[in-house]
């Protein structure tokens, strides 16, 4: 494929890298910025109130529909590095695939309209197939005559997807929570469109590398040690293959329409027969998996039974750990006291501007180095990259600016108080009066108060609009509640609007974002990768087994942190407040677990599978992800039945006990495991 000789490459250089490798990080971190930005709101979208721009949808509806796009989007890039090897190339691929998201961004902007949601989210799919596995394949191209450089190439890169996805959830959360949802799917698209222009613009920095497909490859497979043979597919095989494929597709789509839209496809005669439909498919693929395997000479079989065992463990993680944008971001939403005041606001505060600005001030600092070397080359290229910056300094800035502002106001509302007797016994409840409420003569008004943390010069006496979400009562703007009012009236509802009047005012009260948790992950990448290598570097690297296993068990452990916090959550409560730290403590151990597993995972595969079959293990493996992602949305959707029929903490021992008792027969499996790998280490 490359003309360009690797010398070329590397003749314009920063920190010792080509040049190039600093323009795919930076377009690779916008990416991330716009997928995890939008990811961090879609499911808080879905499930809030009308009266905040949300659609209302229960956790099952909104779980569904999140467990398909993110299971989705690990199917695609099968098809998108097929197309790009074979018929586009790496540069087309990514160009084509950075416009296509940055229209489904657009389109998720329109969000009053299901439609342009759906639309939205099917170009972000297809975007992400052809964005996502060429990225690092043009990577691989530019370091092929220096493998030794290809690590830290890795590394750098990898820091640019963690930097990535630490500012989309950030700020695309914070501006879809506090100004508008719309406007938070918006930034996300801002920012794939600046990467789409950047990458496009300086695309000659990488010469012909990725610029068409790669043809100069022979077609013949080598075969690596004594004894090993082809496996080719079988008529059977690619019968097994289209079924199985066509099952498990068809079942993940018709998922959330049955759930959302009432539809379901695979019900015949008032019968679902959903569970039949994939398990018939699971069972013609694992038919399909046995029989190939079987027929490998006896090396290459253990190894491939070793990546089964593998990709079972993945499953069972990715099933956990993607409860990160569903459950536990809704755990986050109603279930968590995120109110600072006082010195702890403070701490948040100064803990808050450190962890934002200074990562952010080292990027742009890689930016400018950046700049040195290619501004008179690549110009344009360059100032699309100045621009995205400045406004990225420009929001943090007013962010953090609101927060510091940020006070406490006791409003007070009215309610009508009632007397009911249920069972012999007399309970007193107290019905909000909202502005479109009807009070019956005679009834008698009690006052009661609540807490709205806002940035605004609201003064003592003022009125105040609030609305309840949720089981909690947020402030609305003049703006806002003129929308709640117009978004309600057009779903045919009464007023959901309450008319309170603030008391008094609290300094120095800061509320947390909802989405703000998801942050931890990235940071935490960030402070303990480089631990990690150096461990796995050292004479105590421990076996692939163990690391899968221990994975699997501080995975758990995070879970265990949760399902101990919320002991205090009554079943079938809708709100609580408990403890920020076990949100923390989850979110640590479950970063953790993800440095154990996830950085190795294709390593491993790399080392087990013949070099012939590389790619389409890959393949697999991205399936099995992808099994995860979709399992993860189907549990996770059961948080309201779970905890209405039992209770939070039971369900959060669900992901607790299952992972670490899958880590510890992993790593009781070690022997059985080392043996079948062959030496592979």
């Amino acid at each position: 494929m490359s003309k360009t000789s690797n010398n070329d490459i590397f003749s314009s250089t920063v920190l010792g890298h080509p040049s190039g490798l600093f323009v795919l990080f930076f377009t690779e971190m916008w990416e991330r910025f716009s997928y995890y930005g939008m990811r961090a709101i879609l499911v808080l979208f879905l499930v809030s109130s009308i009266g905040i721009g949300g659609w209302d949808w229960t956790s099952k509806e909104a779980l569904a529909l999140y467990g398909t796009y993110t299971a989705m989007v690990y199917l695609t890039p099968i098809l998108g590095g097929y197309l790009a090897d074979k018929h586009i190339g790496y540069q087309k691929a990514v160009v084509w695939g950075a416009l296509i998201m940055t229209l489904g961004h657009a389109s998720m902007a329109l969000e009053f309209n299901p439609i342009f949601m759906y639309i939205g989210i099917g170009l972000l799919i297809i975007g992400n197939g052809l964005f996502k596995p060429n990225m690092t394949s043009i990577i691989s191209h530019m370091y092929k005559d220096t493998p030794e450089k290809k690590d830290g190439a890795y590394t750098i890169f990898y820091m640019g997807v963690n930097a990535g996805a630490f500012l989309g959830i950030m700020l695309c959360g914070y501006i879809g929570e506090k100004v508008s949802w719309s406007y938070g799917f918006g930034l996300a698209g801002i920012f794939m469109l600046f990467g789409a222009l950047q990458f496009y613009l300086a695309r000659g920095i990488f010469g012909d590398v990725g610029k068409e497909p790669d043809v100069s490859q022979k077609d013949t497979p080598i075969l690596e040690f004594e004894g090993d043979r082809l496996n080719p597919f079988t008529q059977v095989d690619k019968i097994l293959i289209a079924i199985s494929a066509f099952i498990g597709i068809s079942w993940i789509i018709n998922d959330p329409i049955s759930k959302i839209g009432g539809t379901n496809l695979l019900e015949f005669g008032g019968t679902d027969i959903s569970g039949y439909y994939i398990l018939t498919g699971l069972i013609l693929f694992f038919i399909l998996l046995v029989t190939r395997i079987l027929r490998y000479p006896v090396q290459t079989r253990d190894r491939m039974v070793a990546v089964v065992i593998f990709a079972i463990m993945t499953v069972c993680f990715w099933a956990c750990f993607e409860q990160a944008g569903g459950s536990m971001t809704i755990f986050a939403n109603d279930f968590t006291g995120r109110v600072m005041s006082g010195s702890w606001a403070t701490i948040f505060n100064v803990l808050n501007v450190t962890i934002t600005v200074v990562p952010v001030a080292i990027i742009t600092w890689v930016l400018y180095k950046l700049f040195q070397n290619t501004f008179a080359k690549y110009s344009l290229s360059n100032i699309f990259l100045a621009s995205s910056f400045v406004i990225i300094w420009g929001i943090i800035f007013w962010m953090l600016n609101r927060n510091f502002n940020s006070k406490a106001y006791i409003v007070e509302y009215q309610t009508i108080e009632s007397v009911e007797n249920k069972d012999g016994e007399s309970a007193t409840t107290y019905t909000k009066v909202l502005e479109s409420t009807q009070v019956p003569a005679g009834s008698k008004i009690v006052n009661k108060t609540t807490t709205i943390i806002e940035p605004g010069d609201i003064a003592i006496g003022d009125k105040v609009d609030i609305i309840e979400v949720r089981g909690k009562l947020l402030y609305l703007t003049g703006e806002k509640a003129t929308t709640a009012r117009e978004k309600v009236a057009a779903a045919g509802k009464p007023s959901p609007i309450l008319k309170a009047t603030v008391q008094s005012i609290k300094e120095n009260e800061v509320e947390i974002g909802a989405t703000w948790f998801g942050i931890l992950n990235s940071l935490f990448i960030i402070i303990f990768a480089p631990l990690f290598s150096k461990w796995w570097e050292s004479k105590y690297n421990p076996s692939a087994a163990s690391k899968y296993g221990l994975g699997l068990i501080l995975l758990g452990i995070g879970f265990g942190a949760l399902a101990f916090g919320s002991m205090s959550i009554e079943s079938g409560a809708k709100v609580a407040s408990v403890s920020v730290i076990w949100l923390v403590l989850a979110y640590l151990f479950h970063t953790l677990g993800e440095l154990c597993l996830s950085p190795v995972a294709l390593s491993y595969i790399s080392k087990l599978v013949p070099g012939r079959m590389i790619a389409l293990m890959f393949g697999v493996w991205y399936i099995a992800i992808a099994i995860g992602n979709k399992i993860a949305g189907l549990m996770g959707g059961r948080i309201e039945e779970i905890t209405s029929e039992a209770s939070m903490t039971e369900f959060f021992l669900i992901f607790t006990v299952v992972p670490i008792a899958l880590g510890v027969l992993g790593i009781l499996l070690n022997p059985v495991i080392k043996k079948l790998m062959h030496g592979v280490r």
